[in-house]
């Protein structure tokens, strides 16, 4: 044998890459092989399949192989012990059948839970039958990290078995809890809330947390998660948040993302406000639109929205916001809407898409800019309409004067307007040459030459301009918007020539 052959960690490394059906073959060609070849094959399940095969086939019978013909033997349980000890992770699909497993659980001569005492990690995308429920309590062991559960259909049972979670896995980081959308119903939600929430409470290391249809009385158990980093919920089926809470909790005092899915921007405006403080680096909220009563209630939800995460963040900490709904052209709301958050001057990225359309004007782009000077990513997509007022080249240049590190613009500006720039310098000898993405949405257009030599001033490392936008146009556009889609195309093809022109030079 190869004196390399005699190191441990050699022959671990040879069996991590080692294809999957060939680690039985490994672990038979020689005794050094054998546990870190085993150790590799049984390390991450992908089904709960493999557990039931190795033991022999004529303990099962009936339909589906869900009846247990005779008890497991020493050696046996032997065998499943040996394997078992080995898996640090497994994933239950939706097409795993639990039955024949967890009537051997039911005969096992010591806890259910020591079947798995190395398991860190629990995938489940399956159904929450009692099945289920048995299997997870033969999981929930206390060297548990890591929790991912979507399920459908989920029984009483289920619910039970999770609100074993706190006692069984004290070292639980990272935790997962969904319902699949075609099962979610609102009595669902409430039915499931205690079971989630009250043993969350206890556990203490629990770092990053994601659940839905969380009620407000929930809340008062996630205040409690000291480590808690990043916290994502999804209010979308909780009517619980429509109105504001009259409960105040302590809040949050160290997090690095807040992310909230909401019906309307409204749930999320009432989250914040029945929390003293939110002292999270970014906050992200996706809302699917509710019913406003006219159109100017969403541009007031919104405003409303800006000034409740100016009053209840910590603005010195805030370093992101993502504001993600449905766009309406019927809505429109102007740069004023941004104003609270001009206390948040660390700020380094604002994204605001598929909201409704936003007058700007290059002074109040100015403003933006001077508020923020961190700014790395600026994406505020929208589309300009008749009513909507948008910047032009002079307020774009105003911002890379103010925001040197901008490296993603995305912004609706008026490339018509051309008067005072010079061609040969745009930037008035300023430029920015770390800027990696540029989208200016459906900007108009008329002098696409000009227009690129403006953009290749100004960033004169941009390979090209963005135009996924008008994907959005494809289906029912007019004559006129394929002819200014058409132009910025050829910008493009410009900006891409000076590329080229520019490389040529750098090698001569």
């Amino acid at each position: 044998m190869h004196p390399a052959l005699t190191n441990l960690e050699v022959i671990c490394t040879i069996s991590s890459y080692t294809q999957r059906r060939s680690l039985p073959a490994l672990a038979s060609t020689c005794h050094a092989f054998k546990h870190p070849a085993l150790n590799a094959l049984w390390r991450d399940l992908q089904s709960v399949k493999p557990l039931v095969r190795c033991l022999p086939s004529h303990l099962f019978g009936g339909l589906r192989g869900v009846e247990l013909r005779e008890p497991l033997d020493d050696g046996m349980w032997d065998t499943l012990f040996k394997y078992t000890s080995r898996v640090h992770s497994i994933t239950v699909p939706q097409s795993d059948v639990l039955e024949p497993l967890c009537l051997v659980m039911l005969s096992c001569p010591s806890a259910p839970a020591s079947l798995f005492p190395n398991l860190r990690k629990l995938t489940w995308h399956a159904y929450g039958t009692r099945p289920a429920a048995e299997f997870l309590r033969m999981a929930f062991v206390p060297s548990l990290v890591e929790l991912d559960i979507d399920i459908s259909s989920p029984s009483s049972a289920f619910f039970s078995a999770l609100s074993s979670l706190g006692k069984s896995c004290p070292h639980l980081q990272n935790m997962t809890v969904n319902v699949q959308n075609d099962f979610r119903t609102e009595d669902l939600m409430a039915e499931m809330s205690p079971f989630v929430t009250r043993p969350i409470s206890q556990l203490h290391r629990l770092q990053i947390l994601s659940v839905c249809g969380i009620r407000v009385q929930g809340m008062e158990h996630f205040v409690e998660l000291r480590a808690l980093q990043s916290l994502s919920l999804d209010l979308t089926t909780s009517s619980a948040w429509d109105t504001k809470s009259h409960l105040l909790f302590p809040g949050f005092h160290d997090l690095t993302l807040l992310n909230l899915s909401t019906g309307a921007v409204e749930q999320a405006s009432n989250f914040l406000s029945s929390l003293q403080v939110v002292s999270s680096k970014e906050i992200k909220v996706d809302f699917i639109d509710g019913p406003y009563e006219s159109i100017g209630s969403k541009s007031t939800a919104i405003s409303q929205f800006f000034a409740v995460v100016q009053e209840r963040c910590d603005n010195d900490k805030l370093e992101f916001v993502s504001l993600d709904g449905v766009y309406s052209e019927q809505a429109h709301i102007r740069r004023s809407v941004f104003a609270p958050l001009y206390a948040c001057h660390n700020l380094t990225r604002l994204l605001i898409t598929n909201v409704c359309d936003i007058s700007m004007s290059d002074k109040e782009l100015c403003q933006l800019a001077t508020a923020w000077p961190k700014l790395q990513v600026l994406q505020i997509k929208c589309y300009t309409t008749d009513k909507t007022a948008v910047p032009t080249f002079h307020g774009l240049t105003s911002l890379l004067w103010r925001c040197p590190a901008l490296t993603s613009l995305a912004l609706v500006i008026d490339t018509t307007k051309l008067g005072g720039i010079d061609l040969k310098g745009p930037g008035g000898g300023r430029c920015n040459k770390h800027l990696e993405f540029l989208a200016l949405g459906n900007s108009p257009i008329e002098v696409p030459v000009n227009v690129a030599l403006i953009i290749s001033g100004l960033f004169p490392n941009l390979k090209k301009v963005d135009l996924d936008c008008w994907d959005a146009y494809q289906t029912n556009s007019t004559a006129q918007q394929k002819s200014v889609r058409q132009q910025w195309k050829l910008v493009n093809s410009i900006i891409g020539g000076f590329s080229v022109v520019r490389e040529r030079g750098i090698e001569a």
